[in-house]
C-alpha cells in the first residue's frame, strides 16, 4: 500500500478520501506534528501547493509523497465569492450558510448558480510538483438547508441534474460526483499509472 501524506488536520477528510483510494492501493495519512500551513495564495492551486509543502517540511517519518486539496464554493451572483475565503467566510459552518443565504436574498432564481471547485496537488519531499488535478461540481444555491450528511455548504448546494442538496446524497453518491471526488479520481488514475 502506497502511503501519501494528506496535508490536512481534518481526520474526517482523510477517512472520506481513503474510502475511495484504498482500492487503488493508496492510503492517505495525516501529517506529522507541526503542520501549520499559511494559505495566502491567490488561487486554489497555490493554496494546495502551500499546504502540501508545509506537510513535507514537517515530515519526520520518512514518507516521500504529499498531497493537498484546496476547495471552495463560487457563486455567480457574488462574482465567485466566497471562493478562496469559503472556509473563513464566517466563524462557524451555520454562520457561513446563514451569511451566504442573506447575501443571495435578492438573487433571481437564474442568478443562484454556483460551483464547488477542488484543486489537488501532489508533490515529493523536495517540493517538486508531480501532478495536479481539478474537479468541478456545478449546481445552485437553495433557499434553505436540506439533508443530514456532508459538511460545510453541502446542505444548501443543489447538485446539477440531481436536484438534491449535497447533504442529501449518500457517501458513495457524493464521492462519485463531488468536486473532490472527481479531482481525486483523476489523481488516483495518474498514481496508478505512474509507478510512484
Amino acid at each position: 500500500m502506497l502511503q501519501i501524506v494528506l496535508a490536512t488536520g481534518n481526520k474526517h477528510k482523510v477517512e472520506e478520501i481513503n474510502q475511495v483510494s484504498v482500492p487503488f492501493g493508496v492510503e492517505f495519512v495525516l501529517p506529522d506534528e507541526g503542520f501549520n500551513p499559511i494559505e495566502d495564495g491567490s488561487t486554489f492551486e497555490e493554496n494546495s501547493y502551500a499546504k502540501a509543502l508545509a506537510a513535507a517540511q514537517c515530515e519526520k517519518s520518512g514518507r516521500k509523497y504529499f498531497m493537498a486539496d484546496d476547495s471552495g464554493l463560487c457563486t455567480d451572483f457574488l462574482n465567485g465569492a466566497p471562493g478562496l475565503k469559503s472556509a473563513r467566510y464566517a466563524p462557524s459552518a451555520d454562520e457561513r450558510i446563514e451569511k451566504l443565504l442573506c447575501a443571495l436574498k435578492d438573487a433571481k432564481e437564474s442568478e443562484r448558480g454556483a460551483k464547488f471547485v477542488c484543486s489537488l496537488v501532489l508533490i515529493n519531499k523536495t517540493g517538486e510538483v508531480l501532478n495536479k488535478t481539478n474537479g468541478i461540481c456545478k449546481g445552485k444555491i437553495a433557499h434553505q438547508k436540506s439533508g443530514e450528511g456532508g459538511f460545510g455548504y453541502d446542505p444548501i448546494f443543489i447538485v446539477e441534474n440531481i436536484n438534491k442538496t449535497m447533504a442529501s446524497l449518500s457517501e458513495d453518491e457524493k464521492n462519485r460526483i463531488s468536486h473532490r471526488g472527481r479531482a481525486l479520481m483523476d489523481m488516483l488514475m495518474w498514481i496508478k499509472c505512474s509507478n510512484l
